[in-house]
C-alpha cells in the first residue's frame, strides 16, 4: 500500500469516527481551547500508531481506545499548567432558545463529567457510545459485572456533581449524540 493511499484510508477512518474525538476532547478538557488541541494531539496519536492497528477488532473501537489514553496523558500534562479559564454567569444570555438551552445542559454535562476519575470519565464515554457491560469491560480490562458496578458508581458521582452544581441530573441517554 503507498502512502498516498494509506493516508487517504487514514483520513477516511478519522472522518467517517470523528464524534467519537469530539466527544473525548470534550469529556477530558474544559475549554475549546484545549479541545482542540486535545482533538489535534489525538489524531497525531492514531497517525503514530496507524501502522500497530491490525484489523482484529473494529477501528472505532481501536480508536476508542487510543483516543482515551492520548487524552489522560494530556490531562496530566495540562494539569501541570495554569487553569485561565472561568465560567461567567455574564456569559449566560437572558433569553435563550432550544438550541442554546441544549448546548448550555451538553456543556454543563461535560463540565461535571471532567470532574470524575479518569476510570469514571472512560466508563460513561463508553456508555455514551451504546457499549455494553461486556463491551466496556472489555475495553477496561474489567469483568463484565465489575463494568456494571463502576459505570452504576460513576453514574451516581456524576449525579451528585450535577446535583452539586444547581442542575438536575438527566437520564445519560439525554446526552448521546
Amino acid at each position: 500500500m503507498t502512502l498516498k493511499t494509506k493516508e487517504q484510508e487514514f483520513l477516511s477512518r478519522i472522518e467517517q469516527h470523528k464524534g467519537i474525538l469530539y466527544k473525548v476532547s470534550k469529556m477530558y478538557m474544559d475549554n475549546r481551547d484545549d479541545q482542540e488541541d486535545l482533538f489535534q494531539e489525538i489524531i497525531c496519536q492514531l497517525w503514530k500508531a496507524n501502522d500497530s492497528f491490525k484489523g482484529e477488532s473494529q477501528f472505532s473501537t481501536w480508536m476508542y481506545r487510543v483516543a482515551i489514553n492520548t487524552a489522560i496523558v494530556f490531562l496530566k500534562k495540562e494539569k501541570k499548567k495554569v487553569d485561565k479559564y472561568e465560567l461567567s454567569s455574564t456569559n449566560i444570555p437572558d433569553e435563550e432558545g432550544d438550541a442554546d438551552i441544549k448546548e448550555r445542559q451538553l456543556e454543563h454535562f461535560y463540565r461535571a463529567v471532567q470532574k470524575l476519575e479518569k476510570i469514571d470519565k472512560a466508563i460513561i464515554f463508553y456508555q455514551l457510545e451504546g457499549f455494553s457491560h461486556r463491551e466496556i469491560g472489555e475495553n477496561l480490562g474489567i469483568s463484565e459485572g465489575n463494568a456494571r458496578v463502576k459505570l452504576n458508581r460513576a453514574k451516581e458521582k456524576l449525579k451528585e456533581i450535577i446535583k452539586n452544581q444547581g442542575y438536575e441530573f438527566k437520564s445519560l441517554d439525554e446526552y448521546k449524540n
